[in-house]
């Protein structure tokens, strides 16, 4: 009798792997959603390792390890995974694009179906924030405390914008050579780190620092960079400039930002950045052929598809999901080590990853709350197509759930 809630546990299990596996095309590439599911888990990872919440004279804020523990850049380098995102951005949207084209739906209608696919799940963190925000201000929670909750929340969210006007100008980023964002770059931070440029200047980076990946994803979707000496270029050229960016021309060693730290590599983007994502896209560029061998295994590929599916939910969720967990552990047990206290040292770290698993838990209440906000229909079908924009079998032809977006700032 006890092995029975296994056994049907087991059968459910198989036959969604199995729905999975005969909802997919087979021409799919399944690689290219294995490196989004990558960045997505780089992202949420990232953010639960290197953000804590502590108390200061009644006041909670945010804290991170790597302003007193620097050592753990290293940490930094493994999930700070925009450029992978991006990269795998600029491939789908221009295929997307392509085939819209060939389908002869207009260019409005293609972008209100990809644009309502990124955005219609935000309309519901935004509306359980703004509730939240006012009760918590109604029972007399501190400004101070409400505003460091709040950006937690929403100060990723500048990742969609600069997502969604990246997607929106994929007609003419498809046709633009990496180089030239990357120059731009260049040109930027020669003059943000010059005498006397203004501080505006330095944000004509952040659509430039992340069109060089977009700009190489869509270069790979019309044939371009196909060879694995151009991911090893990337790799070792990308590598070896970010090294000598650090160690010779003062860059941050962290690729995500420090509170209190006069320069972000993120904030906005860096050369240093850049370089950084070139190699890690060389890395993705070089995995795409076994990770493409290791997904012919159907519940490989299922794991894969299933995150695809809800991949805005995770994305913005975490926070919340990691913020619920501290405020219940506090108000259930008080201060606990690695959810509430400073983050000063190694055991602070080995406590936050005892934690990680609770997150996730939270997580996961969170994607079931919400998911369904992902998958929502939209009114309209595209116009002089097949219906892009309406619901189709668990993988679709650009992404299980063809609105994976998300990152952190």
């Amino acid at each position: 009798m006890r092995n029975r809630p296994r056994g049907a546990a087991a059968a459910r299990g198989q036959a969604l792997v199995h729905r999975v596996q005969t909802a997919t095309p087979p021409d799919r590439d399944r690689a290219l959603d294995a490196l989004r599911a990558v960045a997505i888990l780089g992202v949420v990872l990232g953010h639960w390792l290197v953000t804590a919440l502590i108390t200061d004279s009644g006041t909670l804020h945010g804290a991170s390890p790597l302003q007193r523990m620097p050592q753990l850049a290293p940490v930094s380098w493994l999930f700070q995974t925009l450029a992978v995102f991006f990269l795998v951005g600029g491939e789908v949207a221009a295929r997307s694009h392509a085939a819209a084209r060939a389908r002869g739906t207009a260019y409005r209608h293609w972008l209100h179906s990809r644009l309502g696919r990124l955005f219609r799940p935000v309309a519901a963190v935004l509306t359980v924030w703004t509730v939240a925000t006012v009760v918590m201000l109604a029972a007399g929670v501190g400004l101070d405390t409400v505003h460091s909750l709040d950006k937690l929340v929403l100060s990723p969210l500048w990742f969609l914008l600069v997502f969604a006007a990246l997607t929106a100008a994929t007609p003419l980023t498809a046709r633009l050579h990496p180089f030239w964002p990357c120059a731009v770059v260049v040109l930027v931070d020669l003059l943000r780190f010059g005498p006397g440029a203004p501080d505006w200047v330095g944000w004509l980076n952040l659509p430039a620092g992340w069109l060089v990946p977009y700009c190489l994803g869509a270069a790979r979707a019309r044939g371009a960079a196909q060879r694995p000496t151009t991911g090893w270029a990337l790799l070792l050229g990308g590598a070896a400039a970010t090294a000598a960016l650090v160690l010779c021309a003062g860059y941050p060693a962290s690729m995500v930002g420090v509170p209190g730290a006069a320069v972000s590599n993120l904030n906005p983007p860096t050369l240093a950045a850049v370089a950084f994502g070139l190699a890690q896209c060389g890395a993705a560029l070089l995995l795409r052929g076994p990770l493409a061998r290791a997904l012919r295994r159907p519940a490989a590929w299922a794991a894969v598809a299933l995150l695809n599916l809800s991949a805005m939910t995770v994305f913005l969720w975490h926070q919340t999901a990691m913020m619920a967990v501290t405020a219940t552990a506090w108000f259930l047990a008080g201060p606990l080590p690695g959810l509430h206290t400073l983050p000063d040292g190694p055991s602070w770290m080995l406590a936050r990853l005892a934690w990680l698993p609770v997150f996730a838990a939270a997580l996961l209440l969170c994607r079931a709350a919400f998911a369904a906000y992902e998958h929502r229909r939209p009114r309209t079908r595209e116009r002089g197509g097949s219906g892009a924009g309406a619901p189709g079998p668990v993988v679709r032809e650009d992404g299980p759930a063809r609105s994976a977006a998300m990152p952190r700032a």
